[in-house]
């Protein structure tokens, strides 16, 4: 991987998300006008030109996502899930339920709408997944974003991933879900941007996580942080 970007500070070890709770549906979560995405907690990293915010918003049936990703020129060649989308342009996740620093779920939807996940046995420096694990029941969307209307090429990415996805990982994933009102995990979320295209994909490419590693990879668990879902009182 080329060397990550790196902005301030890092984020602080214990820095909290919380995840607020609600009642809303896939139905009206996925096409991103829900009003319980204006209750969600937002975080944001990147440059400015390609300025990132991540939501999240959960309830008993699943963890839904929001990604608004600036851009002045999105691009994607590879178009079947499960595709090596981190060599193109990306959002990403990494959820770690059982807090081990392995066993955790990796999930990126590019800009046109390709879902690659994958089960991470062992992170960096032996980088073992399971590209044949498939989050069941994975839903997402991409539609255009605004950026304020700066960048008229921006979009965002929404998913939701239901519970019972997850189960199937291993034992102590299993024991974690679903999550209930003050339960922690650790996770991160990362923005692949590659401004010079295909013909030169590693050309000023962007390597931006919201908790920046301290080496190379954005597989080091030592840059989570703690993601706690929050009670009833929070949401809708």
């Amino acid at each position: 991987m080329a060397e990550l970007y790196r902005e301030g500070p890092h984020v602080p070890a214990d820095a909290v998300y919380p995840v607020v709770r609600t009642s809303a549906r896939p139905l009206t979560l996925l096409p991103g006008h829900d009003p319980d995405w204006a209750s969600a907690a937002a975080i944001a990293w990147g440059p400015h030109e390609y300025r990132t915010s991540f939501r999240a918003l959960w309830n008993d049936a699943g963890l839904a996502l929001r990604f608004d990703a600036c851009d002045t020129r999105p691009w994607h060649t590879m178009t079947q899930r499960d595709d090596p989308i981190w060599e193109e342009e990306a959002v990403e996740i990494f959820l770690d339920p059982a807090r081990l620093g392995r066993h955790y779920a990796e999930v990126e939807i590019s800009p046109l709408n390709v879902v690659t996940d994958l089960h991470i046995l062992e992170p960096w420096p032996r980088l073992r997944g399971d590209k044949s694990w498939d989050w069941s029941g994975l839903e997402s969307t991409v539609v255009p974003g605004a950026c304020g209307g700066l960048a008229p090429g921006s979009w965002v990415a929404l998913a939701w991933l239901p519970w019972p996805g997850l189960a199937g990982m291993c034992p102590e994933v299993a024991a974690a879900v679903p999550p209930a009102p003050g339960d922690r995990w650790r996770f991160n979320v990362f923005r692949i941007k590659r401004p010079n295209g295909p013909a030169e994909p590693e050309r000023g490419a962007v390597y931006a996580a919201w908790s920046t590693p301290p080496g190379p990879s954005f597989h080091d668990p030592s840059a989570f942080r703690t993601m706690a879902f929050a009670g009833p009182e929070h949401g809708r």
